[in-house]
């Protein structure tokens, strides 16, 4: 749009994204993607014109919101692109499915219903198992297979709250056809182009977002190929898209029928992925196009001589993986189906499917090496279990292929049984085989060939005994190299001079040199999205990309392997290698550029952790040295240093025995915390109740981290948290702000929510951790951005921990403070010196800003939703406002929580301490007119002190009345606060199975539930702030540093 000379006004709540630098657009405002907040804009900035398809699901539901209560046309706003009669024909399931007779695309057979007896008698009439699918939604939320009455009562229940219209599609089940996706693009004088054909592995059973991806499809033949394109433009045509639209399908190759499953009129998941598996920029074309040019007026911005019109062309295979973080969740059922589950993606590129998927398991950084060869042997299954598994998918449904195929399961009967089409086996089998060739005959041949088909040097050298640094010396040797191949969007029919790169087994030459005497920083960026890394590091990537690029004038080469990033749009750049961070290939692209150094500080932990071994390997490191970051990670070497500083920290002890950490244990006093070195997101960290506990914990946090002692520390109970942010240059340190966490610590600072400046805290903490932070930046030398982490109790300030790196608050804290702490530290691992800035700049502010996570708990079923230390939350919103409340009433909502005036609350609290806490803001609840339902205990507590309350029955006991679960199936509960009690074991040993069950149907009826304390207060508080203040709506500032 800036090139058109436009203005442009950006509205979106995420302020981690790069998105929300004003970098960009020229106005950017953090406040929910809602009609009411959206109109408020609409009337401030009086826009000619909105944009609809870019901000996924939220965006289009805001616009049809929009449209629908005739906003659009009282301010006389235009919709560019796809408009709203189109978004409404593709995500109406009905109007879909209409408009599909009409263009001569077959759809199942299907009904819209609105209602359980509608749903119930469609069911009937197609048979079981029946597809319930949900309009107005994202990843398949609500929906799900039914595959008897029952089932079908509870999905179409969720189905119809989770739709915007309360509108769910019984569908016949089909999940053995094959699914097969299009990404077409088309402008407004009907001229279409294919961009980009992927093929779902995992057939229709399991949604696209959750399946394993090719590109371009390997098993559709070339008339079926056909036969989908020709469809695919003609459902383009007939829904009117302008732009860029999905369109997928299900085959079923025996007969050669096919039927349209749904189209997403907007840039998705699949459009990021199609965009980087072909090198063609669709959210840039689309919005071109958006703006009113023809494909034929738009040149491809990697071949610069042909125009968009071209429809690319793969001379390589793309595979993209999920990721899963199921092991975050007690409880979850990591069955795969119809919803959508995975919190990431990534994409390998290679020269054959072996090695593009061999690739993409490395690339997720989950702790496996490759399909094989594996530090953990797969489980062994019986074979009537293996069966059972090869059916009905989980998140290891490849490695159970792979079972299967060494087992001696032919190809014909794990198709069979699984629906994956026997051309993938047999390439799982080739895998397999090549495995079996390295242990018998580990030559020169099989090591190329192992290569060429994906296998890692780790891989390599498990199979034949020796160590990964061996394997890669023998095969430097052996002149067995990885060559850099060009991503050209048209398989070199065409020049490019693209920077697109990525490396292969399966060429004989490089494509690319870099220019002589060029040495370049190399940036590591975060890899897939994951709990713990999110956006906010593609935000650090960046910024850091440009920052060296601005400040020290110099070019720049990134690695990374995640498709949903800005950091791998290869304009980013002046070289962008789409690969696997890992220490062989990261080494491999260290030998071919010779950079100057490797900046591994701004990519969260999974850049972090390659720090000691490419220093180890005489790789400089741009920033605090390995050996500093050493020090701040290893949690024994980092406590011994705050000893010698005098400052304070729990006590704590590193242990490598049980019975040591036992007596420890018992010395301190239960609850300890227990926890590994070297992790992110709190993974495999605990609170400890009691020894049996101890035992479990201790023995999973040594696995997670195994070459590192665990650490024990006395958990310290009604403590308040604090982050500190900031930027060193081993000498000056500039602290971004002071941010105090709402909630209590024992939540994770990934989860609580935050605000800035700190609303509980006097002057003399915060000169005390500003002093804290200053000594320990100093001691560790850190050049770049660093996170301290800090306990407030009983007066008093305790040190958690240091990160070296880039954190998950650094966006926040740099859009509200106005300093991009980023591009600062890019002077700084370059060797320049910071600029000087007052300690305490960030108290100049006027303006609060208030942090909240967003959890995805609806999508993982079986998922409890209380919070601990260990993080769940998958992303994150921001709002920022006048007073604490403006700003948390808006963030609130902008993470989707419904924030009623009146109606009823259900109160379920577990222990007297808890309850007297809660009892003002209860008090406060029924004196604005809310009823206030309890179970029986709170109820008794409540009564005595404020008065008759409404008795409610638990899930457990149907035959009491009222019961919960009636009620929360009426919608006669509006929120509910249910606090588990932490004076027990029981929160820790599995809660209660009936509170349990109260949060997870309220979740999955939308229903708001508050599990902390402080959450509790703030929610009530902002209601009654609500009651008599209008929230403000005002753009954010640019940094001024």
């Amino acid at each position: 749009m800036r090139e058109d000379g436009l203005r442009s006004i950006l509205i979106n709540p995420n302020v981690a994204t790069i998105q929300t630098d004003t970098r960009f657009a020229d106005r950017v405002y953090l406040l929910p993607v809602t009609p009411q907040y959206v109109e408020s804009v609409i009337e401030k900035e009086r826009p000619d014109a909105i944009m609809l398809s870019y901000g996924g699901q939220t965006a289009l539901n805001c616009g049809v919101g929009l449209a629908e209560g005739g906003v659009l046309e009282k301010y006389g706003v235009q919709v560019l692109g796809t408009d709203v009669g189109g978004i409404r024909t593709a995500e109406d399931r009905q109007l879909f499915k209409d408009a599909m007779g009409r263009c001569g695309v077959p759809v199942l057979p299907s009904d819209t219903v609105t209602d359980f007896e509608s749903a119930k008698r469609t069911a009937r009439r197609l048979g079981y198992p029946v597809i319930v699918r949900v309009a107005y939604t994202l990843g398949g939320k609500g929906g799900g297979v039914a595959h008897n009455e029952l089932e079908l009562h509870e999905i179409v229940e969720r189905g119809i709250k989770a739709s915007m219209v309360g509108q769910v599609l019984i569908e016949e089940y089909i999940g053995g056809w094959k699914q097969i996706e299009y990404e077409v693009m088309r402008d407004t004088a009907g001229n279409g182009v294919i961009v980009c054909n992927m093929e779902n592995i995992l057939a229709m059973k399991v949604h696209t977002g959750d399946n394993i991806v090719v590109a371009p499809s390997q098993t559709i033949n070339n008339r079926e190929y056909h036969m989908l394109r020709s469809a695919s433009l003609r459902a383009a045509s007939h829904v009117g898209i302008v732009g860029e639209c999905n369109v997928q399908f299900a085959l079923d190759t025996a007969s050669e029928k096919y039927v349209a499953i749904e189209m997403n009129p907007r840039l998705s998941r699949s459009s990021a992925l199609a965009s980087k598996a072909t090198g063609y920029p669709l959210a840039y074309m689309s919005a071109k196009i958006g703006l009113g040019y023809g494909l034929h007026e738009l040149t491809n911005t990697i071949t610069k001589s042909t125009t968009a019109c071209f429809e690319p062309s793969l001379d390589y295979v793309v595979c993209k993986h999920p990721r899963w973080d199921f092991a975050k969740f007690d409880q979850v059922k990591r069955k795969l189906g119809p919803t959508m589950k995975s919190v990431g993606e990534v994409m390998g590129v290679g020269r054959t499917f072996e090695e593009s998927l061999q690739k993409a398991i490395r690339m997720l950084d989950s702790g496996m090496d490759g399909l094989v060869l594996n530090r953990f042997g797969s489980e062994q299954y019986t074979e009537e279990e293996l069966e059972e598994r090869l059916i009905h998918f989980d998140d290891m449904i490849l490695y159970n292929v792979a079972a299967a195929v060494s087992r001696g399961f032919d190809t014909a009967r794990i198709s069979r049984l699984s629906s994956i089409d026997p051309w993938f086996v047999e390439k799982i089998r080739n895998i397999v085989g090549m495995a079996g060739r390295l242990k018998s005959e580990p030559d020169r041949s099989t090591m190329r060939d192992a290569k060429a088909a994906g296998f890692s040097d780790v891989q390599i050298g498990r199979a034949c005994g020796r160590t990964a640094a061996q394997i890669r010396a023998v095969r430097k040797g052996m002149g067995i190299l990885p060559q850099v191949k060009q991503i050209d969007s048209l398989a070199a029919e065409w020049p490019a001079a693209t920077n697109y790169l990525y490396m292969t087994y399966g060429g004989t030459d490089h494509d690319v040199t870099v220019p002589a005497g060029e040495r370049a920083a190399m940036v590591l960026g975060a890899g897939p999205y994951r709990i713990g890394s999110s956006v906010e590091f593609d935000w650090g990537t960046v910024n850091m990309v440009w920052g060296i690029r601005e400040h020290s004038h110099i070019p720049v080469a990134v690695v990374n392997c995640n498709p949903e990033t800005v950091s791998t749009d290869y304009d980013i750049c002046n070289r962008l290698y789409f690969e696997e961070l890992t220490h062989e290939r990261v080494m491999d692209i260290v030998e071919f550029e010779s950079p100057r150094g490797v900046v591994t500080g701004v990519g969260g932990q999974a850049a972090n952790n390659l720090t000691p071994s490419l220093a180890a390997s005489g790789v400089p490191i741009l920033g605090t040295s390995a050996v500093d970051v050493d020090r701040a990670e290893d949690r024994s070497k980092f406590s011994a240093e705050l000893d010698k500083l005098h400052i304070r920290q729990p006590r704590w002890q590193a242990f490598s025995s049980l019975e040591g950490a036992r007596i420890f244990a018992h010395e301190v006093g239960f609850p300890v915390l227990v926890r590994p070195s070297y992790v992110l997101s709190g993974a495999a960290m605990k609170v400890v109740w009691s020894a049996d506990e101890l035992k479990t914990y201790t023995q999973e946090a040594t696995r997670v981290s195994p070459d590192h002692p665990v650490v024990i520390s006395k958990f310290m109970l009604n403590s308040l948290e604090v982050d500190v942010d900031g930027v060193s240059d081993g000498d000056n340190v500039i602290i971004g702000a002071v941010v105090e966490h709402i909630d209590s610590a024992g939540v994770h600072s990934g989860d609580a929510m935050m605000c800035i400046p700190p609303w509980r805290l006097g002057n003399m903490i915060v000169q005390t951790i500003t002093e804290y932070t200053i000594k320990i930046a100093r001691t560790f030398r850190i050049r770049g951005p660093f996170n301290l982490q800090f306990l407030v109790h009983d007066g008093e300030v305790y040190v958690i921990e240091l990160n070296i790196r880039a954190s998950r608050s650094m966006p926040f804290v740099s859009k509200l403070v106005g300093m991009n702490l980023i591009s600062l530290a890019s002077r700084a691992v370059m060797g320049g010196r910071l600029p000087a800035v007052p300690h305490d700049r960030w108290r100049d502010i006027r303006t609060v800003g208030i942090k909240v996570p967003q959890f995805s708990f609806m999508q993982l079923e079986g998922a409890d939703l209380t919070l601990g230390v260990e993080m769940r939350s998958t992303g994150e919103a921001a709002c920022f406002g006048e007073s604490f409340y403006d700003a948390l009433s808006k963030a609130l909502g902008a993470v989707g929580y419904n924030l009623p005036s009146g109606g009823s609350a259900l109160i379920t609290v577990g222990g007297t301490p808890n309850k007297e806490k809660l009892l003002a803001a209860v008090a406060k609840l029924g004196g604005m007119g809310f009823n206030i339902l309890a179970t029986e205990h709170t109820a008794e507590f409540l009564e005595e002190r404020l008065g008759a309350v409404k008795v409610v029955h638990k899930i457990s006991e149907p035959e009491r009345q009222p019961n919960i679960a009636d009620l929360l199936y009426q919608r006669k509960i509006d929120f509910i606060i249910n606090i588990p009690s932490t004076a027990t074991l029981e929160k820790y040993i599995g809660m209660l199975e009936d509170e349990y069950q109260i949060r997870r149907k309220a979740l999955e009826l939308g229903i708001p539930v508050l599990t902390t304390i402080e959450l509790a207060e703030a929610f009530v508080n902002t209601l009654e702030w609500m009651r008599s203040h209008e929230t403000t709506k005002h753009p954010i500032k640019p940094y001024q540093i």
